[in-house]
């Protein structure tokens, strides 16, 4: 799962690539109009669909010459769970300190 999720992290990491996967939250689209805000070359965009394909955030399908993208959402689920096991860990740990630190407490108001 981590080397799934580096792939993931990675492609996020970059601002355009994460604007194109905010673009596609909203629907398919094709290369062009994924292309149409950027100032960047078409094959620049496209070297961006190709990480964020290779990381399993986007799809793409060819269709006569158009090629349009899709989100794939199991992406998505899979690092949201990871963040959700890490948020689970790191509150059992905060909620032992807790208890730690109250016990402590009492101990040495009770000396």
């Amino acid at each position: 799962m981590l080397n799934h999720l580096d792939g993931v992290f990675h492609a996020l990491a970059d601002p355009t690539r994460r604007s194109m996967v905010e673009r596609l939250a909203d629907g398919d689209a094709s290369v062009s109009e994924l292309a149409r805000p950027m100032a960047m070359s078409l094959p620049a965009v496209i070297q961006h669909l190709q990480v964020l394909e290779a990381s399993g955030l986007v799809r793409s399908r060819k269709v006569g010459r158009v090629r349009t993208c899709s989100l794939d959402r199991s992406a998505f689920d899979r690092a949201e769970a990871w963040f959700t096991d890490r948020r689970i860990t790191w509150n059992e740990r905060l909620d032992r300190l807790g208890d730690f630190l109250a016990d402590d407490e009492q101990a040495s108001t009770a000396k």
